[in-house]
């Protein structure tokens, strides 16, 4: 396996989590387990006490129009400590356009608490939705870039030394709470049944982020989903059935949508999936 830093990353380290909602509180709880101390924010005062619970160090925080001074306390005295900041704030939480705004106090606070890694929980929403493979290189980050999540993205690059990225750009998830049965059960004439399905269940975003830290597997960017990538057509009523659900139907057209390739992670790091076989995956969602 290639990474690209020398820097320490022993279970002695602390470990910062902006977001410890459906993937973050997993991730911290996993961390938590192999030794690391763990700070995580949450927007809700009554998920503080689940934090603590988890044995994680709790920080009530909210990005954003209302980020306050109080706000700016939170995330400096969360990361003042941190060796890694995993920074998984979904680009629902911002306003179309504001999503580079609404991280711009992160990156502030990153620069001033001396973090040294920074690992970006991004979105293969960031590709083009055409009919042919798209690699990382198909979408590229800087602070100018035309979509949301890539200028977000930029903000974070490496720069003068400060600190070193990894970004994984994930597919869609699914995992408890989120069964992809229940994504399109029961709709008709849908558009776009042959395009190909990219998911990732909730075991294998945990398990990869877990990897990376461990095995510091920093400097890259990344994308992230399953190696079975079947229809909308063929997937889709398989997954509505599980859950006894009424399956959907689709149009008939040409081939449509983009494959995500994943094979520089799969070449770069040792990382196994649990959940390649999607259809496999719905028995644990």
């Amino acid at each position: 396996m290639t990474t690209n830093s020398s820097a320490s990353s022993s279970p002695t380290s602390t470990i910062a989590i902006l977001g410890c909602g459906w993937l973050g509180l997993p991730l911290a709880q996993a961390l938590v387990a192999d030794g690391y101390t763990v700070n995580g924010s949450t927007t809700t005062p009554a998920q503080l006490l689940t934090l603590r619970d988890a044995g994680i160090r709790p920080y009530l925080l909210r990005l954003g129009s209302e980020f306050s001074q109080t706000d700016a306390d939170s995330l400096h005295a969360m990361l003042h400590d941190a060796d890694v900041l995993v920074l998984n704030v979904p680009p629902r939480t911002a306003a179309a356009g504001a999503y580079p705004a609404l991280l711009r106090p992160v990156g502030a606070a990153v620069a001033a608490a001396g973090v040294r890694h920074v690992l970006f929980v991004s979105s293969t929403g960031v590709y083009p939705n055409e009919p042919r493979t798209m690699r990382e290189a198909d979408a590229l980050s800087s602070p100018d870039a035309s979509s949301d999540l890539l200028r977000a993205e930029g903000q974070f690059t490496p720069r003068r030394g400060q600190w070193l990225t990894t970004v994984v750009r994930l597919g869609g998830l699914i995992g408890p709470e989120r069964p992809p049965g229940r994504f399109l059960a029961g709709r008709h004439e849908l558009k776009q049944g042959s395009a190909p399905v990219n998911l990732i269940h909730l075991d294998d975003c945990v398990g990869l982020l877990r990897h990376i830290i461990q095995e510091k597997v920093w400097g890259y960017t990344f994308n992230a989903c399953a190696a079975h990538h079947p229809t909308r057509r063929d997937f889709y009523p398989a997954a509505a059935a599980h859950l006894g659900l009424e399956a959907p139907t689709f149009c008939d057209e040409a081939a449509s949508g983009k494959t995500i390739d994943t094979s520089l992670l799969r070449n770069t790091t040792d990382y196994r999936f649990r959940h390649d076989d999607l259809v496999a995956a719905l028995a644990y969602c």
